[in-house]
């Protein structure tokens, strides 16, 4: 038996919204590095809380900086990124 769905919606009461904050973005900053082992990718995340406390985390010992400037050198070069909306984004388990 799975997880009922939640409905999302922004949390009223600023303690839990703060706690939510807090899991959620190290949730969030787990699952980037497990996405960079398994596959091998180079990934970049920016995280800015309510508060304007940037939060950020960078992969294969690169510097945010070095990311950066990799993604400018690649859009320069007329590499458009791999997007895709979210609503055609599909998860399988």
């Amino acid at each position: 038996m799975g997880r009922g769905k939640i409905q999302l919606k922004r949390v009223e009461n600023q303690v839990h919204r703060q706690v939510t904050f807090c899991k959620r973005r190290a949730g969030l900053l787990k699952k980037a590095k497990e996405l960079s082992v398994l596959c091998d990718a180079e990934i970049g995340v920016f995280i800015f809380s309510a508060h304007g406390k940037l939060f950020e985390l960078a992969t294969k010992g690169r510097s945010m900086k070095e990311m950066i400037e990799k993604y400018t050198k690649c859009s320069d070069q007329g590499n458009q990124p791999q997007t895709a909306p979210l609503k055609d984004v599909q998860v399988q388990v």
